[in-house]
């Protein structure tokens, strides 16, 4: 017989609350404010796998089985007169992280080549300074833009902020699909992170690329030392942003900069995070991108399973990812589908949870 007197009754009230949340969200309802604070602050790893079931179910609902895929090239490396303390490329810090300038366009080419050669066909151009004005330089990024597009592969980029409007429409002009510029954590918390521009600069560059109707690529960097409600705060902001592609960074600590000994956050916590995005954005592509390999480790996998769509492939802007065919067959040890931008959505299909059956995307910064 088995000694039940140890035994404590199970609470089911979390249990009913996420399951109400999720059913809501694939009924194609919207969570307020409370209830993603709610989600954020779940604790018992119970909770949390069931909070990812349902994220699952979601991913599956909105995005279908594939997984869009993008990759970076870095255009212009270190030096960046912006002090954003997760950064190794902030001339702020000695961390000896590589210095050039623009590059030509043969290691760009080379780039998108071997993104094609892997079915990745988005190829990110991101570069390390304050952003872009009229001039010879945006001349030369178009350029870039226009010869990246011109070999078949979707072109997005990462050029910190924009300056005006004219930027912007002369990037969609260009050819620019898409374009990264992150929130990075929620604008209460924005002002420890960075000395040199505003939150509010960075949502008027949102802006503009709205107005040119260039994609809009938002995401954040988790393990920054923010609460669990600046996390919440965050994907409500990049909810109202109106991002299409949501890249979320876990922080790789860099030596010489001020998080260098900022300890690991737990691979559950980050699971979670990835869960509560898919919750309140659940029509965006969860991109999981920097840091992804020394946070999640083992877990890796699991991404998936906690709503993420999408997924950069192929080495970060100063740091090592895992080998590309490594990625792709943990796709489809899955059963998932590597995809594209462009791609057939999946058909919708009924309310049911039971009978609901993942994206490289823009370039999202990583150190």
């Amino acid at each position: 017989m088995t000694d039940s007197s140890h035994t404590l009754p199970m609470d089911l009230t979390n249990h009913q609350q996420i399951e109400a949340l999720g059913r809501r969200v694939l009924a194609g309802g919207q969570l307020e404010p409370p209830d993603v604070h709610w989600l954020f602050e779940l604790r018992a790893s119970a909770d949390v796998y069931d909070l990812m079931a349902w994220a699952n179910r979601i991913r599956e609902r909105f995005k279908g089985r594939r997984v869009q895929l993008c990759s970076i090239v870095n255009i212009k490396a270190g030096g960046c007169p912006e002090d954003c303390k997760f950064c190794a490329q902030s001339a702020f810090y000695q961390t000896g992280a590589p210095r050039y300038g623009l590059i030509d366009f043969e290691p760009i080419r080379a780039a998108a080549a071997e993104a094609k050669r892997n079915g990745v066909l988005s190829l990110g151009l991101v570069a390390a300074w304050r952003g872009l004005g009229q001039g010879p330089l945006l001349d030369q990024v178009c350029a870039h833009i226009r010869a990246v597009a011109a070999m078949g592969v979707s072109a997005h980029a990462s050029l910190g902020l924009i300056q005006s409007q004219a930027v912007a429409d002369r990037l969609k002009a260009a050819g620019l699909v898409c374009y990264n510029h992150n929130l990075e954590t929620s604008e209460r918390f924005f002002p420890k992170q960075c000395s040199t521009h505003s939150y509010q600069d960075r949502l008027q560059t949102l802006h503009y690329l709205r107005q040119a109707g260039i994609k809009i690529c938002c995401g954040g960097i988790i393990g920054l030392g923010e609460t669990r409600a600046d996390r919440a705060d965050l994907a409500l902001a990049i909810r109202q942003a109106g991002a299409q592609m949501v890249p979320l960074n876990f922080l790789h600590p860099i030596s010489g900069t001020p998080y260098q000994h900022n300890p690991p956050l737990p691979p559950l916590e980050l699971l979670q995070t990835i869960a509560c995005f898919r919750f309140v954005l659940p029509q965006a592509d969860i991109m999981v991108a920097g840091g992804r390999v020394v946070n999640l480790r083992d877990t890796q996998s699991l991404m998936f399973m906690a709503g993420a769509s999408a997924l950069m492939v192929g080495n970060y802007l100063t740091t090592l990812n895992q080998p590309v065919e490594k990625d792709l067959q943990m796709i489809r040890d899955l059963g998932l589908e590597p995809g594209q931008h462009g791609d057939p959505q999946p058909a919708q299909a009924t309310d049911t949870p039971q009978t609901q059956p993942v994206a490289v995307a823009p370039a999202a910064t990583p150190a």
